[in-house]
């Protein structure tokens, strides 16, 4: 068994040709992104038959927050995920079974904080975020079932399936996710217009996708309950493996914790985003919502590359074995670029196809249109500005990730948003994005550039 499960793994991260590694390790990774895209695009379309903007506006609101999940998803899955990647390029199988159970107790804990801060303190962070009082009962129904409820499945599933990733079980991971999607796309409209009365729209919702992230949850048990038979299974629960060493936890969190920093800044920008929206109007609010869940497509792809990549270079970059590493990167980037060039071409076109899918109210569906033609032009910047960061977070360098994280939301996007605004009014916001993100990819090319000059000896 072990002999066996060791070949597979050495076939996809040394043996196989780059291209077709990256297509065993990527195009799984994609399809459960777009998966997860559609299923959180799905909220909001299911919500939007009722052409309530209202009911719009209120789980838009809840966007930042919801993300926000995802950055403690990130500390551990990421953090735990590329490590292992590492360790296995190493040798250190036992090394990085230690490290999996500690990252799966690490992120439940966490997880669980997060729901009580939220169930304790909800009004608040409500009323903080610009919920009114015409929004604001279908933000709380929202917030209740899918962060009070749902906090542990939905970060522990993400941190499953970036652990299960890390060790060259792409599908399995993917799977899972896909599997979590499809089942929120079916439950929405079950709960919303057959089990549930006229008016509770946004609570059925909220109950689908809870339901769905623990269904996810329970599948990736299952992968790890029958992988943990094999001698040579990699992630575990079993914390009788015994801790992981100093010098792995550190490294954990020392590229988990940028990760997950990185990730509450994106959840920051959303909220600045929702702040200046609903100064104009709650129509722009709904209007803005809708476009950040169509313009997430081309994100989401690029994440899944990304995702797909950060394996397959982590473990070369530990074994050595810096050619074969180089050729993914560059093999991954020209595949993210052209993704997000097809999607500027195509949001340009069917704007008012896109849009329409999701709302029919005229006032919402006129602006949303504008926006998302506007913010889509930066969709190859906003590839490369994560792209870069996700490379640093392969190679374990946590605070080169970091920087790059704080340039582009707290040094550049954010700021940009209060002063294009300032300037432009409304629109300004909008274009922020495009004009933030050139900025961060010149920063990040030059910091990528001087990294790679000082350390010749590791990179190619």
């Amino acid at each position: 068994m072990l002999a066996e499960e060791n070949d597979k793994r050495r076939r996809i991260f040394e043996e196989l040709p780059v291209p077709t590694a990256l297509r065993l390790m990527v195009v799984p990774t994609i399809i459960s992104q777009i998966v997860v895209l559609i299923y959180n695009m799905a909220d909001t379309f299911y919500v939007g038959r009722t052409n309530d903007p209202y009911m719009v506006a209120g789980v838009s609101l809840i966007l930042p927050v919801f993300n926000l999940l995802i950055c403690l998803a990130g500390l551990a899955g990421i953090g735990g995920g590329t490590l292992i990647s590492r360790l296995l390029g190493e040798g250190k199988q036992e090394e990085a079974r230690r490290v999996s159970w500690f990252a799966i107790y690490i992120s439940i804990a966490m997880a669980f904080i997060y729901s009580v801060i939220m169930a304790v303190f909800m009004s608040p962070i409500l009323t903080l975020l610009g919920a009114s009082e015409s929004i604001f009962e279908y933000s709380r129904q929202y917030v209740f079932c899918v962060i009070v409820l749902g906090a542990v499945p939905t970060v522990l599933s993400n941190v499953l399936s970036n652990l299960v990733r890390s060790t060259g079980m792409s599908k399995e991971a993917s799977f899972g996710i896909t599997l979590g999607g499809v089942l929120n796309i079916g439950l929405d409209p079950l709960f919303m217009f057959v089990i549930l009365p006229k008016g509770l729209e946004v609570l059925g919702v909220g109950i689908a996708t809870f339901l769905s992230n623990c269904v996810a949850c329970l599948y990736f048990f299952g992968v790890i309950y029958v992988s943990g038979r094999k001698r040579d299974a990699v992630v575990s629960f079993d914390p009788r493996n015994g801790l992981p060493g100093k010098k792995s936890i550190y490294s954990m969190f020392f590229v988990g914790i940028p990760a997950s920093v990185s990730s509450f800044l994106f959840d920051l920008n959303g909220v600045v985003i929702d702040k200046l929206m609903v100064g104009y109007s709650e129509i722009a609010l709904a209007a803005m919502g809708i476009v950040l869940k169509i313009e997430r497509l081309p994100i989401n792809v690029g994440i899944g590359i990304c995702q797909g990549m950060m394996p397959l270079v982590a473990y070369n970059f530990a074994s050595g074995d810096h050619k074969r590493m180089d050729g993914v990167i560059r093999c991954a980037r020209r595949l993210g670029l052209t993704i997000a060039i097809i999607s500027i071409i195509t949001y340009e076109i069917f704007a008012p196809v896109l849009v329409g899918i999701f709302i029919s109210d005229a006032a919402t569906l006129e602006l949303a249109e504008d926006f998302l033609r506007a913010r889509v032009l930066a969709s190859p910047f906003m590839f490369m500005s994560f792209f870069t960061l996700h490379l640093f977070q392969s190679f374990g360098y946590g605070n080169k990730s970091l920087f790059l994280a704080i340039m582009r939301w707290a040094v550049f996007n954010i700021p940009m948003q209060f002063i294009l605004n300032a300037i432009f009014g409304m629109y300004g916001i909008i274009f922020s994005q495009l004009c933030g993100d050139i900025l961060t990819v010149i920063v990040s090319a030059y910091t990528y550039s001087v990294f790679k000059k000082k350390n010749l000896a590791l990179l190619p």
